[in-house]
């Protein structure tokens, strides 16, 4: 027959089969069985084993319950739930045994732990369910209370879910082929099914209905959205069984539409390195890294949203820049700001974690000093109808709160709560007296050692404290014979003896009743304060908004003044002219001035589709990747690098770069290659940003020229695409469509040799390239000496043959190792008016006192000059 504890242990295990339970028992959280197995394994502890009486022995494991946060983590990122179960009852009350029961189970998507969070993104739960061609999803994040739901057609969940990038995502038990989907277009998180009954729509309605105490989901703008009900429902009932307190905190639910924003798949957000850069997926090498300038967590968090969900409102748009726009004009105003804005702490979390009474008292100390930095702030905004007028409006004083946490809490609050130190002094007369009656103890007792010495004359007499003994006069064995008769033995130790006396007891009790009781009041007074300021949710909330705006705002304005930003021209229009535009994190990592600015122009008139040749490492792919990042960058309303812009707004970008394969989900690089492409294809709109590289190169290489030439023909012809398009190729060929198709332009990146070794020249001109120089970058990359001597020999051959081919080796270069290249961009000069000022800088010019790299940049400088000034 099982021991009471460990029938009690099996009771709570039976209700959490899916979570490592920890069992609180004293100082400890033990672990039992297979998960104390777990345990031991995946925190790297040891494991032992325990009996439990009967003669039953089962495998322990455990952890201390203060290093609770660090274990947590660790179990989370092995991918378990974690079921906290804690003892209810103190040990020296319960009658027969401790009442436990678990009071959270902690998931990847409701962790409240500060340590255990980002601090600049948001920690989202999501549920999702698909019916037919449509879908719903809801998301919470339970540390801000934030709560929305959305519903929209199936083919745009994964774009959605991969902007939300929730840690963990709920979907009914049966819905394999959904969660296979998903997966299959790039969606990797953590999933929980349940119950479909989880997802009833009737329930989930009433579920909703009940939490925010009202008779319509009307107010919530979600009443006639089926699929977006029943996934918010789901989430409440996952919440009501793993955190029940987290729903208090949710104050309502925002339901929104996907069409306002610009839509991105997953791919497209990988590729753009928008939150992650670099070949290891370096946070420090990402669009994020470059433009967040905030100082407070809550800015962090809303400027990742602005970037994963730009705009498709030119209002909204205009407002954003005009607010960037007026911050910029002024140093000194940006700088008051920023300081401000650097003693302002993380209130939306903070506000939350005061609504499960697990704020400590540093955090309420810091929403204090936040909301005292507000009138400062208000009074750098100006006037109500100034750009910011609006923000302004919603920054509010908060004066209540302000003035509860200053006369509830300490400045600078010590130790626990409990401990006597976290409650002003002066705000409860109760607490007062305690203290003093404490202290008093205390001085009595710190007082007692000097007195007993002299009174016994001996010398060595110690007081101490002992969490079992209590208060103590130690002698040691060489003094005992000087101990008085009122000493009374309390313990006995190897080399002497402690003792206590009536007058010590009496003190002792004091101190600790004292302890006890205050340790009780401070506790009420303090989940009093913070029950308070939860009642004050909703202006502190609308404030911390405002507050983490205008830290967007600003550090946005700060980005555009360092980095040299100018506001583009956003219209509804089908053009896209951008001059001297750069990429905004590539020119952050090279030595200042270096970085070598380009024009782009595309258009649904004229220049629809631009085919864009250039060897490996000339920069096609920067390039490219720049004009979608500059485009994204100036619908979330930031400021962007270049000199000048006018932008055409757009739906989507949709970009099919790099060579990767998905083994796990069977398919080979070209598949993964042809399936992003197909889903451009579908999906694109005339109003659509696309990206292309390299097209075809995972075939061979009349099979790649083929689907290559056919793709670029159909994005340029098909009566409901039509979209503005880049496309980078090796494939010479491609840039003979220009001669057949009216809206394709040739454009290439100019190279030049210089001794035989190339030089990138990174500038986009106008006309094709005819040479890859595959060769020299595999040179360049190290490859042995006799590989590329191979590699010559080889090139020489090939080209050889194709010219017999084609019966044209009288006018084609074998371009091999050694041989002259052809005089670079010479067609510059047939587009070239000579304007009086041409003609001025030509005299000027010292041609054999320049580099070939010299010589054309100065000639790229005329064609704009004659460009400009030409007829």
């Amino acid at each position: 027959m099982a021991s009471p504890v460990r029938k009690q242990y099996l009771d709570v295990k039976r209700r959490y089969p899916d979570a490592i339970l920890l069992f609180r028992m004293g100082d400890f959280y033990e672990t039992f069985d297979e998960d104390a197995k777990a345990l031991a394994r995946d925190v790297e502890i040891v494991l032992t084993q325990r009996d439990m009486g009967e003669g039953e022995v089962v495998p322990l494991a455990g952890i201390p319950y203060h290093a609770l946060e660090g274990y947590l983590g660790r179990l989370i990122r092995k991918g378990h739930k974690v079921a906290i179960c804690e003892q209810l009852t103190e040990p020296s009350k319960a009658r027969k045994i401790v009442e436990r029961d678990v009071v959270r189970v902690v998931t990847p998507g409701t962790i409240i732990e500060p340590s255990l969070l980002e601090q600049g993104a948001n920690n989202y739960l999501a549920a999702v369910l698909v019916y037919g061609d449509e879908a719903g999803i809801a998301y919470v994040d339970v540390t801000t209370g934030e709560f929305a739901v959305a519903q929209m057609g199936a083919d745009q969940l994964a774009q959605e879910l991969a902007r939300l990038a929730p840690t963990e995502i709920i979907a009914p038990k049966d819905a394999e082929d959904m969660l296979a989907s998903l997966e299959a277009q790039g969606v990797r998180t953590q999933v929980t099914s349940v119950d479909r009954k989880a997802f009833a729509p009737a329930d989930a309605r009433q579920r909703l209905l009940d939490l925010f105490k009202v008779v319509t989901l009307e107010a919530f703008g979600c009443e006639s959205l089926p699929l977006a009900t029943a996934a918010a429902g789901a989430i409440v009932d996952y919440l009501g069984q793993v955190n029940r307190p987290a729903l208090g905190q949710l104050q309502g639910l925002h339901t929104y539409t996907t069409d306002a924003f610009m839509a991105m798949d997953p791919q497209s957000r990988r590729n753009l390195e928008l939150f992650e850069g670099g070949r290891w997926g370096s946070k420090e090498h990402s669009l994020l890294s470059v433009l967040d300038l905030t100082r407070t967590p809550m800015g962090a968090r809303l400027l990742r949203r602005w970037l994963g969900q730009p705009l498709m409102d030119l209002a909204e748009l205009t407002r954003r820049q005009n607010g960037i726009g007026w911050l910029a004009e002024s140093t000194l105003r940006r700088k008051q700001l920023q300081d401000a804005l650097a003693n302002v702490s993380d209130m939306e979390r903070t506000l939350h974690r005061a609504g499960l009474n697990v704020a400590h008292p540093r955090e309420i100390v810091g929403m204090r000093r936040s909301l005292e930095q507000v009138p400062s702030m208000k009074a750098q905004l100006g006037e109500a109808d100034g750009p910011l007028g609006w923000l302004d409006a919603d920054m509010l004083l908060c004066a209540e709160a302000v003035e509860l946490i200053a006369g509830a809490i300490s400045e600078d609050p010590q130790g626990d709560v409990g401990q006597g130190g976290v409650v002003r002094p002066g705000f409860s007369p109760d607490l007062d007296e305690l203290r003093e009656a404490a202290q008093n103890a205390r001085s009595y007792i710190a007082g007692l050692e000097r007195r007993e010495r002299e009174r016994t004359g001996i010398p060595t007499l110690k007081v101490g404290y002992n969490r079992v003994f209590g208060y103590y006069l130690e002698v040691t064995t060489a003094q005992l014979a000087k101990v008085p008769d009122d000493y009374v033995r309390r313990q006995t130790l190897t080399n002497g003896e402690r003792y206590y006396t009536p007058e010590l007891k009496e003190y002792e009790n004091r101190v600790l009743n004292a302890r006890e009781r205050m340790e009780a009041l401070e506790t009420d007074l303090y989940r009093q304060a913070c029950h308070q300021l939860v009642e004050m949710t909703a202006p502190i909330s609308r404030t911390a908004r405002a507050l983490a705006a205008l830290d967007v705002f600003v550090g946005l304005a700060e980005a555009a003044v360092r980095y040299q930003y100018v506001r583009p021209q956003l219209d509804e229009g089908g053009a896209m002219d951008i001059k001297d535009g750069r990429h905004p994190v590539v020119e952050r990592h090279v030595p200042p001035g270096t970085f070598v600015p380009n024009d782009t122009y595309l258009s649904q008139d004229d220049a629809q589709l631009v085919v864009l040749t250039g060897p490996n490492m000339a920069g096609k792919s920067t390039y490219i990747r720049q004009v979608a990042l500059l485009v994204l960058m100036a619908q979330m309303g930031s400021f962007i690098p270049a000199t000048s812009a006018r932008i055409g707004l757009v739906d989507r970008i949709f970009t099919r770069v790099g060579l990767q394969d998905d083994l796990a989900a069977g398919q080979s690089t070209f598949m993964v290659e042809m399936v992003e492409t197909a889903s451009i294809l579908h999906h694109a709109t005339p109003r659509s940003l696309v990206i292309l590289d390299e097209i075809g190169r995972g075939t061979s290489t009349y099979d790649g020229l083929s689907i290559a030439r056919a793709v670029a023909e159909h994005l340029h012809n098909a009566p409901r695409l039509g979209c503005r398009t880049l496309f980078a190729t090796h494939f010479h060929e491609l840039t003979e469509l220009a001669d057949t198709l009216p809206r394709v332009r040739n454009y290439n990146v100019a190279v030049t040799e210089e001794g035989g070794d190339v030089v990138f020249l990174h500038r986009i001109l106008p006309g094709g390239a005819d040479r890859s120089y595959g060769v020299h970058v595999a040179q360049l990359a190290g490859l042995p000496k006799p590989v590329v001597q191979r590699a010559w020999e080889l090139l020489a051959e090939l080209e050889g043959q194709a010219d017999a081919v084609n019966g044209a080796s009288s006018k084609k270069s074998r371009r091999g190792r050694g041989t002259p290249a052809p005089e670079p961009q010479l067609s510059l000069f047939s587009a070239m008016v000579a304007t009086p000022e041409v003609v001025e800088r030509l005299l000027k010019l010292d041609v054999n006192g320049m580099t070939p790299l010299d010589a054309l940049n100065t000639l790229y400088e005329l064609q704009k000059l004659a460009g400009e000034g030409g007829e």
